[in-house]
């Protein structure tokens, strides 16, 4: 697939590991499920399917585990991003929204695991936010140096 421009791309926060997508994913979800809650460290798992044969690693590869007996993830072995999520006999590949350089484009279409959802999850629209500008850390944000990877390939 090298000889075509890839869809979509992404990757870790470190940038050990990236990815790229060669079609438009054909699914994009939301899993509530316990088991996407505590792979991703969150009330829910995001992502975004394409089948495998238009998916490739383009740099690094991923740790691997097999979460269930029929399933496994994939993250970056040195900064713990989830990457990739797949069922051992299928034919697609998940890949984790937030992961993707361009997450907006993943627009979910529909929520699966509803039994787990949290209970306050649909008043999370309605809470007060704020910007990354006006939540300045300990010491201002002068004082952060990222060390995250860009949102393309480099």
């Amino acid at each position: 697939m090298a000889d075509r421009d890839p869809v979509l791309t992404g990757g870790c926060q470190c940038g050990a590991v990236r990815y790229a997508l060669y079609a438009e994913p054909s699914a994009a979800d939301i899993c509530h499920c316990r088991m996407c809650q505590k792979a991703v460290g969150n009330l829910f798992m995001a992502v975004a399917t394409v089948p495998r044969e238009r998916f490739a690693w383009t740099a690094g590869k991923p740790a691997i585990w097999q979460s269930s007996s029929v399933a496994e993830r994939g993250f970056c072995p040195t900064c713990g991003t989830p990457l990739s999520f797949r069922y051992l006999e299928g034919a697609r590949i998940s890949v984790t929204t937030g992961s993707l350089d361009q997450p907006a484009r993943a627009r979910p279409t529909r929520q699966l695991g509803i039994e787990s959802r949290v209970p306050w999850f649909e008043a999370l629209p309605g809470l007060p936010g704020t910007s990354t500008a006006d939540d300045r850390p300990p010491g201002g944000l002068e004082l952060v140096g990222s060390r995250q990877h860009p949102d393309r390939d480099t």
